[in-house]
């Protein structure tokens, strides 16, 4: 696209492009036939695709610079552009009650805050992600890249990997490899007290759940007298919280809940 030559990538904005067709090709194979969120389109090669597939794709441009050449390169008629944060967007602006699924390359900042997103709204996705970050939303109990991240995805999503994507598919390049992967939003309910207690169990993953307990006793409200009780009679109290499934994780912290003021 001519309109992009001599443009910059921001650093504050964690801009590196896709320039592998074959790459995009692969994520709007996701696209056919329905109405698609993209965050972060950046030059637009992921927005074409997606185009070519979609029955409409919302995309939404941070970036005064390149929403304003998207907007004369890319005159589709099924194209919506939107110059704005996507975190402050409005369900209406995005139109999630006829949205389908987001398929979008996210910058690596955004990854998390994304996530949430995408598990408060129930929303499906096919997101290009930092391999680190895929890798511990993978992650298996008892193994190094397990974490907090690893649990509420377990729990919340079901995630496929679609494909290794090496960083040499991008510019600027980046300093690590992406991967492409699909991610499900699960039926089950988790209440918000719900995920603060396994965010705070699992801040301690290395001690024992009792002791992980204790140590967020002041997160949780309580005198650490009091708390000491309760911990006591908790479910694998004695074992290292690395160790157990995120649905074991998921019972002690709705076991904490029933008992917490």
């Amino acid at each position: 696209m001519d309109g992009f030559d001599g443009v910059l990538s921001r650093k504050k904005l964690g801009q590196v492009f896709l320039i592998n067709r074959g790459v995009a090709d692969a994520e709007a194979a996701h696209a056919e036939g329905k109405v698609v969120i993209e965050i972060g389109p950046g030059m637009g090669m992921l927005t074409k695709a997606l185009c070519m597939e979609a029955k409409k794709v919302i995309a939404v441009e941070k970036d005064f610079r390149l929403y304003t050449i998207l907007k004369h390169e890319l005159p589709l008629k099924n194209l919506v552009l939107i110059n704005k944060d996507f975190l402050r967007t409005t369900d209406e602006e995005l139109e999630l009650d006829r949205a389908d699924i987001v398929i979008s390359n996210i910058p690596y900042y955004l990854s998390s805050s994304v996530v949430g997103w995408l598990a408060e709204k129930r929303m499906q996705a096919v997101l290009c992600l930092q391999k680190e970050f895929v890798e511990h939303m993978l992650a298996k109990p008892d193994t190094r890249s397990y974490s907090k991240l690893s649990v509420f995805t377990s729990l919340l999503f079901r995630v496929t990997k679609i494909m290794d994507v090496p960083k040499g598919n991008f510019r600027p390049v980046p300093k690590v490899d992406s991967a492409v992967i699909y991610m499900k939003p699960l039926e089950r309910r988790i209440s918000k007290r719900e995920l603060e207690i396994i965010g705070l169990i699992m801040q301690h993953k290395k001690k024992t759940v009792r002791n992980a307990i204790l140590d967020s006793h002041a997160y949780l409200g309580m005198e650490k007298g009091a708390l000491t009780r309760i911990a006591g009679k908790v479910q694998h109290g004695g074992s290292r919280v690395f160790k157990l499934s995120p649905e074991e994780i998921l019972r002690i912290a709705k076991e904490l809940e029933s008992v917490l003021v």
